[in-house]
């Protein structure tokens, strides 16, 4: 029987191209802000359209079959080739735009969007940057669908097929209660600790769990969640946990706080930009993610 070419979804496609580049579908579910079944299920539906297995799952992880290793590359170049219609559209119809549409996670500081701000300006067509935060699935559903030309977002969750750089790093400091004095705490100190989070939206509860993760450390949590960072700082007062923050989170240089250390060495979380490199504007979001990362080197040097 025929198949209908037409019928093939887009959605399931970039699913497809996703796992292939992950190499896990879990990681390309989080790639793209849904839940792993509903992934899995657009590939299945996807699937079933073309014929047979793309895929195959072992305890082992993901394989490509006979069959998937022949589609795949014809996936790769009919969604290339469909970027750069929107692409290509967007230059035409937008010659004359003068703006920088810039996503924000709520856990970028404002000394990052400062920056930014004012290496927009010195670009060689000075343009307006228009801001947006946002959680992070919503930033990065904004930039897959055009909505947004950048995102500035914490470096924790892997965006395949986009240009990114780290821009900014920055210590993490433990604010707890009773803390009486602001000298540094290992992490195997504090992970003795009961931590309370806020919700798994702005990058920072992913990054917690990461760090003990990558330490082999278990994350004792206090079993409600904050909404804020000035909610996190108002529970440790009460002596319900401790929290970990970017130390530009604090509400104010006087919150008692202890700098977290790895060995010694400040524990710090890294932001990136994170842009599509078939953007019109393409040429200047790289001169504009240059221009942050020298930036911060100048500022650390």
């Amino acid at each position: 029987m025929a198949m209908a070419v037409d019928r093939l979804n887009l959605e399931g496609l970039r699913y497809v191209q996703a796992v292939a580049e992950t190499g896990s579908f879990s990681a390309a579910a989080r790639t793209y802000g849904v839940t792993q079944p509903a992934l899995s299920n657009g590939i299945a539906r996807l699937e079933e359209r073309l014929g047979d297995k793309l895929f195959e799952r072992s305890p082992r992880g993901v394989t490509q079959t006979s069959f998937g290793a022949r589609i795949l590359p014809l996936i790769e170049r009919a969604l290339a080739a469909l970027d750069a219609v929107g692409a290509e559209a967007r230059r035409l119809t937008e010659p004359g735009e003068q703006k920088i549409r810039m996503g924000v996670s709520p856990l970028i500081g404002p000394h990052l969007v400062a920056r930014a701000f004012s290496m927009v300006q010195s670009l060689p067509v000075p343009r307006d940057l228009v801001l947006r935060e946002a959680n992070m699935q919503e930033l990065r559903e904004c930039l897959l669908a055009g909505q947004l030309d950048i995102i500035l977002i914490p470096a924790v969750a892997a965006m395949p097929r986009f240009e990114h750089r780290v821009i900014d790093v920055e210590p993490v400091v433990v604010v707890s209660p009773d803390t009486a004095e602001a000298t540094p705490v290992e992490i195997t100190e504090a992970g003795k600790e009961q931590f309370i989070l806020v919700p798994d939206t702005c990058g920072l509860t992913t990054f917690t769990t990461q760090l003990f993760q990558a330490h082999e450390m278990s994350l004792n949590t206090y079993p409600g969640e904050a909404a804020s960072y000035r909610v996190l700082e108002d529970w440790t007062k009460l002596g319900l946990g401790s929290a970990l923050v970017p130390r530009s989170k604090l509400t104010s240089p006087d919150v008692c706080h202890r700098p977290l250390h790895d060995q010694g060495r400040e524990v710090q979380i890294s932001f990136e930009a994170v842009w599509s490199a078939g953007s019109p504007l393409g040429p200047e979001l790289l001169r504009l993610a240059d221009s942050l990362v020298a930036t911060r080197r100048q500022g650390h040097s």
